[in-house]
């Protein structure tokens, strides 16, 4: 059975926009994109609304959703300090219900897939549940490549029976100054996709290279600083390839950039976080002028305020624009194309999802406009991004399955059990 879904406008992406759009789906399938009117099969209209390719958030941590505030004003190393601590209150059951309030606040945002850092693979189950596309990286830390054996290995078994084709499996070293470069070398080996922090912070640098600041007080937890950035060390232990997501490059200089863009490596920016986090801006204008892959991803409550989509796509747009003194820095076409198409390029994935193209998968996202102030239609780009919200997607399908309908999914039980979860770890005295 063909079911056309049509709008105001239909944004491919990968094309113009296209006034009166649909998109004819079959199975798993998108087989047209063309005004609706040339369109046959089941109907399903969103008047006032817009079509988009499902967004791809390109960094999360569907694990932390309820981490919303802890250490909010602390400085990057007692940040660190305080998740770290708090994490540790939490068995698996308690992850898996944070993990599942993540997902479903992913699925109700508009987003179809998800590549996640995941501390202990509770994301694999959550993604898997709720419908997500997801690539779960699962972290490894530590000194040498026993980790693979003692840390990763327990987890994937753990979470085999929710891998799939749409759930895939990745790896994730944590970061240069928390993963040696042996534990690089033996996780790009495995031949999964990989996901690593690096150059987030000023703090982290500090300790690469000279072995001091704040994370010292880690000291005896970390590999021992390489003497140079992360980037330099990465290239130094082999550890950069087309496989890599380097997320956030805060701090890199125009040599560490073309030492990413000569191996390929994609880059998952993160503005909210940064900003958030007092880490600073990313060179978003270098990184895409050297022609690396370039995505967008919310990372996780813990460090932003929500899995907002439109909010990081507004925040990428503020930050180029002032950094840069120029209302030309970044445009809304260049932030929508970095949540969808950009991201599954940085993912490795734009032959199957991040533009609406005949043969793609079937993930797409409807977004209500009405009650917005950029109804009537100017401009549809402007109006989604800057207009849309959580709260305005009327519906996210992935793989041809309707995920999320606004009105009809409530997941009231889901979000109360991630709450309990979020109480045990409060801290003594706040406790209500």
């Amino acid at each position: 059975m063909t079911r056309v879904y049509s709008a105001d406008w239909v944004l491919p992406v990968g094309g113009p926009p296209i006034a009166g759009g649909g998109v004819a789906v079959e199975g798993d399938r998108i087989v047209a994109v063309a005004p609706a009117a040339e369109l046959d099969g089941e109907r399903c209209h969103e008047e006032g609304g817009v079509i988009v390719p499902g967004f791809v958030n390109a960094h999360s941590h569907l694990e932390y959703a309820v981490y919303a505030g802890f250490g909010d004003g602390l400085e990057f190393a007692d940040w660190l300090r305080v998740h770290v601590e708090r994490k540790r209150l939490l068995d698996w059951d308690a992850t898996v219900a944070i993990a599942r309030a993540g997902a479903a606040a992913c699925v109700a945002g508009g987003m179809t897939t998800v590549a996640d850092a995941s501390f202990n693979g509770a994301a694999a189950v959550a993604a898997d549940e709720l419908g997500l596309r997801a690539i779960i990286h699962l972290e490894v830390f530590g000194d040498g490549a026993g980790e693979l054996t003692t840390r990763f290995e327990p987890n994937r078994e753990r979470i085999e029976g929710s891998l799939s084709s749409r759930v895939r499996l990745g790896v994730s070293p944590h970061s240069p100054a928390t993963a040696s470069a042996e534990l690089y070398r033996a996780s790009l080996a495995l031949g999964l996709p990989v996901a690593t922090h690096v150059a987030e912070s000023a703090v982290e640098r500090e300790w690469l290279v000279h072995g001091s600041g704040p994370w010292a007080a880690f000291g005896d937890l970390l590999p021992s600083p390489p003497g140079e950035t992360g980037v330099r060390a990465l290239a130094r232990a082999g550890a950069l390839s087309p496989a890599v997501s380097a997320v956030h490059c805060v701090h890199v200089d125009d040599e560490e950039i073309e030492l990413l863009a000569a191996h390929d490596v994609a880059v998952v920016h993160c503005p909210r976080s940064n900003a958030l986090l007092g880490c600073g801006i990313a060179p978003l204008a270098r990184l895409r002028a050297a022609g690396l892959r370039v995505g967008l991803g919310t990372d996780s409550p813990a460090s932003t305020p929500s899995f907002d989509v439109f909010e990081e796509m507004r925040a990428a747009i503020l930050v180029a624009r002032a950094g840069t003194a120029s209302a030309g820095a970044l445009s809304a076409a260049d932030a929508l194309r970095l949540a969808t198409l950009g991201s599954a390029e940085s993912l490795g994935l734009s032959g199957e999802i991040g533009s609406l193209e005949v043969g793609k998968r079937a993930d797409l996202t409807v977004v209500s406009l009405l009650a917005s102030p950029y109804l009537p239609w100017e401009d549809p780009v402007a109006a989604v991004v800057y207009g849309g919200t959580p709260e305005r997607v009327s519906r996210t399908i992935v793989d041809g399955v309707v995920r999320y309908d606004r009105g009809g999914t409530q997941w009231h039980e889901l979000r109360a059990k991630a709450a309990a979860a979020r109480g045990r770890m409060l801290a003594p005295g706040s406790r209500r």
